[in-house]
């Protein structure tokens, strides 16, 4: 049994039981040696002769997918996300694809609420202008009293919810699959996309990048918001139109943008470079001891579990 492991994060210590895990499994694992996302034949010339494959941000298109090796039986996804995995590629090969679904969503959604309260006190700017030795009157906003609209209530944005309910927060959801018993006993408002624009005073994304939700930020979306409204993205870039974000920073039409993803990573060109009251992070919501140990484990057993026969908890198709 040959296994390959491509998370960049897999190396941490805190991977450590999961890399055990893989070792008393299997005959062969094999690690990303180059320490990127893989893609192309960087990929393909790793598979040879794989039989499961923990699979991190890497670029598992049609193509890649249609040359993979027929010993190949699961792409194990270490993290929630699958919008770089082509699911039908995948299924027409009959590789099964799982997840770890809730394994970083404690991670994420304290990331977002950083960023919230960041943005809403300035304090990456009001840390520089002290470190250069000034010592500026910057009035912040609270966030006791203001709505914050989550778009997407998973078990990211349900944890983001109940902090913000603690905050003395106002909060409203949009989700295609709302759970209403979770809103009903937190006391949460069910709103329609265009009805969270207009109310919220801080916009928080917890959805998944499809074409239905591709630039669902847009020039006419943010046309639609609060002015002076707040923008927290920590799910995927391509949620945002980028260019439109800029010129409503630039006008004033948004107050602030907290961003942990972008379409181009690492981000080396956008139109939100320099541009003030703009807070970025290097898509590191998932970046914590915690997170990393679950998803490790939570991968690692879902590859095991397809490759034994077991039942797997996790599997997307």
């Amino acid at each position: 049994m040959k296994i390959l492991v491509t998370p960049t994060s897999f190396g941490k210590p805190e991977n450590a039981p999961a890399r055990q895990m893989l070792a008393s499994f299997a005959d062969e694992v094999v690690y990303n040696d180059l320490g990127v996302p893989l893609k192309g034949q960087e990929l393909l010339s790793r598979l040879e002769g794989v039989d499961g494959y923990i699979a991190g941000v890497d670029y598992i298109t049609a193509d890649v997918v249609a040359a993979m090796p027929d010993s190949l039986k699961v792409i194990s996804r270490y993290g929630a996300g699958v919008d770089r995995v082509d699911l039908d590629a995948c299924k027409k090969r009959g590789i099964i694809v799982t997840n770890t679904p809730g394994a970083n969503a404690t991670a994420v959604c304290e990331l977002a609420f950083g960023l919230m309260l960041a943005s809403a006190r300035n304090i990456p700017q009001l840390h520089s202008a002290v470190f250069e030795g000034r010592w500026p009157r910057s009035d912040g906003m609270e966030l006791a009293g203001k709505t914050l609209g989550i778009a997407g209530l998973g078990a990211i944005g349900k944890k983001l919810a109940i902090r913000a309910i603690a905050f003395e927060m106002r909060v409203m959801a949009y989700d295609p699959y709302l759970d209403h018993d979770f809103t009903v006993r937190h006391g949460i408002g069910a709103a329609q996309w265009d009805e969270l624009l207009e109310n919220s005073d801080i916009l928080s994304l917890h959805v998944p990048l499809t074409e239905a939700t591709r630039h669902m930020i847009n020039a006419r979306s943010i046309l639609r918001m609060k002015d002076g409204a707040t923008l927290i993205n920590t799910a995927r870039g391509g949620l945002l139109d980028e260019e439109a974000c800029a010129a409503a920073i630039r006008s004033g039409k948004l107050r602030g943008l907290g961003l942990d993803a972008f379409e181009q990573e690492p981000l080396i060109d956008s139109p939100l470079k320099g541009l003030p009251r703009v807070i970025f992070t290097p898509h590191t919501g998932a970046h914590t001891a915690e997170a990393v140990r679950n998803m490790g484990i939570m991968a690692a057993q879902n590859a095991i579990a397809i490759l034994t026969g077991e039942q797997c908890p996790c599997v997307i198709q």
